[in-house]
């Protein structure tokens, strides 16, 4: 889709002001390694699930609020993901 944003290695840090302090991308272009419970680290797509810094369920369906209602339905990033 035209609007969406193509991350590499190389644009990264262009956009990595509003990527999570979690995402691989961001660490890595930040010379940080990964945390223990990326996929990539631990092998296995459940070690966030595990680790509790997943989302899986607490995100609400898309369509269940006007777009003036988001801002109160807005999730913080999970804190201490050393």
């Amino acid at each position: 889709m035209p609007e969406c944003i193509s991350l590499t290695p190389a644009t990264s840090g262009l956009h990595a002001y509003w990527l999570p302090e979690s995402c691989a991308y961001k660490l890595r272009y930040e010379g940080r390694s990964l945390y223990n419970w990326h996929p990539l680290i631990s092998g296995t797509p459940d070690s966030v699930h595990m680790a509790r810094v997943s989302m899986q369920n607490r995100t609400v369906p898309e369509f269940d609020f006007t777009e003036d209602e988001w801002e109160d339905h807005l999730i913080e990033e999970p804190r201490g993901c050393a």
